[in-house]
């Protein structure tokens, strides 16, 4: 069995609102305004009058090669990751945990690096996509990368990218900003999550992660990474190394995976099991009990490797306990109206497994109330599977809110849709409209689908938190918009 095949599309960024959201585009040289782009300068961010000069380097950076992005596979990154001298691979080098999967790999990258920081490493942490500011994607010991930092880093990568020809796509760009940030600052580990897929990503240049995880497979970006589970698992398992451990989740085809390390000839491949012991299933579903065991074991794989030997049980059990932001986060919230707070949940699931797994916790959690959503549905998933589920979980489509960040085919995925709030798509505008229904009805409010519509609103909601100038948003769009033209 062959643990690769070739991809159909090429992923790029393109900006929605405040946020950035992944589409899929074929640039053909036959297309004349593809060669059009090609000519215009994609590096240039002119016009900016009003930006700071951290404002402007992202916004070279969300604007950068997205309409001549070509599938280089790992090319352009190996010579970004070569120019800027193998930074996580220096004598005395970090120690890698290398993490893929469909659901669950940030909160597991968060919980793994918690538990490593509570032991005294000094633990850099990369994942994606960011909420409210580009910064958090880059943490150190948790804390966002500065703006100093970003800027710093930003500015050598575009002037090598210049210097060398290298048509760098955003991510590659981010990915390698990231490693430069973790070897300046000289840390002992790195907690590394997978962007899209695992063979192909830009974090995949790594050569010898100290343990590769992968946490559950699932139908997601299937028009990139595959039709089935098992195409999509044999993309993940990209990130398997020669002579390196592997961890897989429970949601996974073991045999596939199982098979794929043994021809990379990983040194071992666990189920959590292997490590942790059976244990009795749970009654309801929540997707954090089943990071937090793949995190658990990830962190036991460490210390019994010698990686992490400052590691104990007891820290290992407080360092899972963190949970992610948006990831079933509660927060009772008071409408601007007057009327009384209203308990909402904001979580993240995008694909209908995550959405499976959040329905039942809802239910397990608030079993009598009546549920309103607002949700946003990204073009690359099942947009039938989520809308179905949706809409078998509220009494009236009219308790179901479609914002901007929602694929355009979702009518036609269910004619039901066409009777939820879906008229004025903006986030913000929602998200105001389901809070007061939701007070004035007595209902629970859930925020649920893409990454990207949770930064509007969280903004909506009143929460105070850093976030991103808004202004780099309305330039990237007027780029991008000027760049059509």
């Amino acid at each position: 069995m062959r643990c690769f095949r070739p991809l159909k599309f090429i992923a790029v960024v393109l900006h929605r609102s405040s946020s950035f959201i992944l589409r899929t585009t074929r640039v053909r040289a036959s297309d004349p305004s593809a060669i059009k782009m090609a000519r215009s300068s994609d590096t240039s961010c002119d016009g900016l009058t009003s930006l700071t000069p951290y404002d402007e380097l992202l916004c070279r950076l969300y604007t950068t090669n997205l309409f001549n992005a070509k599938n280089c596979g790992l090319e352009n990154m190996e010579r970004l990751h070569e120019a800027l001298g193998y930074p996580l691979e220096q004598k005395g080098g970090v120690s890698i945990i290398h993490i893929a999967g469909s659901n669950g790999k940030g909160s597991t990258a968060l919980k793994i690096a918690h538990a490593l920081k509570l032991a005294s490493y000094s633990v850099g942490l990369f994942t994606s996509p960011h909420i409210s500011s580009f910064r958090e994607r880059i943490q150190i010991n948790e804390d966002p990368a500065s703006e100093a930092q970003i800027k710093s880093g930003l500015k050598e990568i575009f002037d090598i990218c210049d210097a060398q020809c290298i048509p760098a796509t955003f991510f590659e760009v981010v990915t390698a900003l990231a490693f430069k940030i973790f070897a300046d600052a000289k840390v002992d580990m790195v907690v590394l999550e997978t962007g899209l897929g695992g063979r192909l990503d830009a974090t995949n240049v790594v050569k010898q992660p100290a343990l590769a995880v992968i946490t559950s497979i699932g139908l997601e970006h299937t028009q990139i990474l595959g039709d089935t589970v098992e195409q999509i698992a044999m993309e993940k398992a990209g990130i398997i190394k020669q002579g390196c451990p592997v961890l897989v989740g429970k949601n996974v085809p073991v045999e596939v995976l199982r098979e794929c390390a043994s021809e990379k000839q990983a040194s071992q491949f666990y189920e959590c099991d292997d490590v942790l012991g059976t244990e009795a299933e749970k009654p309801g579903a929540d997707y954090d009990v089943e990071n937090s065991r793949t995190a658990m074991a990830a962190l036991t794989l460490l210390k019994k490797n010698g990686v992490a030997e400052r590691l104990t049980t007891e820290l290992i059990e407080e360092g899972i306990g963190v949970r992610p932001k948006c990831r079933f986060e509660e927060l009772d919230i008071a409408p601007s109206n007057g009327a009384s707070a209203v308990r909402v949940v904001l979580d993240v699931a995008h694909n209908p497994q995550a959405l499976e797994y959040l329905v039942e916790k809802l239910r397990s959690n608030y079993p009598t109330s009546v549920l309103r959503i607002v949700a946003g549905l990204s073009a690359d998933k099942d947009v039938k599977g989520c809308s179905d589920i949706l809409l078998g979980n509220v009494p009236h489509p009219k308790n179901l809110h479609l914002v901007e960040a929602s694929n355009p085919r979702a009518a036609t995925a269910n004619p039901k849709l066409n009777e939820c709030h879906r008229k004025h798509p903006s986030i913000a505008f929602q998200v105001k409209e389901a809070l007061e229904l939701a007070a004035s009805n007595g209902e629970l409010l859930v925020i649920c689908g893409s990454f990207f519509i949770m930064a509007d609103a969280r903004k909506q909601l009143g929460i105070d938190e850093p976030r991103d100038s808004a202004a780099i948003g309305k330039e990237t769009a007027r780029i991008i918009e000027s760049r059509k033209a």
